[in-house]
């Protein structure tokens, strides 16, 4: 694909998606022969590529201008990313983490050495494979987890045993993000998201932090996010789009976090990102509000809202997302703003709790409903 497919379009498109799917069953199946030893690599690498081949497919004929893997390679939307680092390794603790109805698989990764880019990260060879099936003119989306997830406290819950000084952590962060990225650009990555918890937590946090020194912790970490998100930023190619999700938890329809947007707004506009996507799905991330500190900075980033759930299967009303569009639109200029579901289908291999044709089904009603908002989006 040349760059000269992908300058027409502006991303986030008036569409777009976050980026997990569902995992098929086929999928699993393979996955647990592979692990039972029955399968080798090669026999579950062959499913992944038809599956992902299939799922590619569909985006395509939904109309989709950018399209992901569906993260199928992968077990956690995050571990599996850090896990590939140098100097990481993955380590099962005693607890999962906990979500509104109970507690996750338990997963975490440590750190043994110094973190630092690998060229040879299982990431690189999966886009690989994405960007050689994907059609002329349609963008193939990388996601990753931001760095700021990886920071070595709640809620981020990575255990930190190689660094004595968290701030030399924080700076080793950077330069392992810039090469990382710059590999995904120079394999023809053009449009990559960075998957956060930690700003969807923070803001959580920040309502029930009635304690000073915990307001002033939560802060602390705020504002070194922004530094260390800016400086990895400040080093990308030009025609590189780089955006950011914003998620409060997402493991089998379960949710970790509850919320406004208001304690993190500020910090959210300090960002030099080309764009957000913002759960809006229910009540927990509170109104539309603070989206008019987080455009204030004149960039005009452009903002995904996510109001159509990928957490339950009923679908949802076109009329009522027209008018949530319409009232956003008093805080954001319409022309700044997008569509998309609230979060991914399958942050982990488990999935969310509909099936493939409600996924689908959603994904098409956020199509056609911003078809009829933006001219722009056809």
């Amino acid at each position: 694909m040349t760059n000269s497919t992908l300058t027409k379009t502006v991303y986030p498109y008036r569409y777009d998606q976050v980026g997990s799917l569902l995992r098929p069953a086929r999928l699993h199946q393979a996955r647990a022969d592979f692990a039972a030893g029955k399968i080798d690599q090669a026999a579950l690498t062959q499913v992944e590529d038809d599956e992902i081949k299939r799922i590619v497919d569909k985006q395509v004929a939904l109309g989709y201008k950018d399209v992901t893997d569906g993260e199928f390679r992968r077990s956690w939307w995050h571990l599996d990313f850090y896990a590939g680092l140098k100097g990481t390794e993955f380590f099962t603790p005693k607890e999962g983490w906990a979500f509104s109805g109970g507690e996750s698989r338990p997963g975490g990764v440590t750190v043994t050495g110094p973190v630092a880019y690998n060229p040879e990260h299982p990431f690189f060879r999966a886009f690989q494979y994405l960007q050689s099936i994907v059609p002329a003119g349609v963008a193939a989306k990388q996601t990753i987890p931001s760095p700021s997830v990886f920071f070595p406290s709640e809620p981020a819950h990575i255990l930190n045993h190689y660094y004595q000084n968290v701030q030399d952590f924080y700076d080793a962060l950077i330069p392992t993000y810039q090469e990382t990225i710059q590999h995904f650009y120079d394999l023809g990555c053009r449009y990559l998201q960075l998957d956060d918890t930690a700003w969807g937590m923070w803001a959580a946090f920040a309502h029930n932090a009635h304690e000073k020194v915990l307001q002033l912790e939560w802060a602390a970490q705020a504002k070194e996010a922004v530094r260390v998100i800016n400086a990895i930023v400040a080093a990308k190619p030009k025609d590189l789009t780089i955006t950011m999700h914003i998620c409060r938890g997402n493991y089998k329809s379960q949710w970790a976090g509850a919320g406004a947007y208001d304690p993190v707004a500020d910090y959210l506009a300090e960002l030099n990102i080309d764009g957000f996507f913002l759960e809006y799905d229910d009540e927990r991330s509170g109104g539309f509000e603070p989206l008019a500190k987080i455009s204030a900075n004149g960039r005009h980033q452009r903002i995904v809202l996510g109001l159509v759930t990928s957490k339950r299967p009923e679908l949802e009303d076109e009329d009522g997302l027209k008018a949530r569009i319409k009232y956003a639109s008093e805080f954001v200029p319409l022309a700044d703003l997008c569509l998309s579901t609230q979060c991914g289908f399958a942050s982990t291999e488990e999935g969310n709790n509909l099936t493939e044709a409600d996924q689908w089904a959603k994904l098409a009603l956020v199509a056609k409903t911003a078809k009829d908002v933006w001219p722009d989006a056809q």
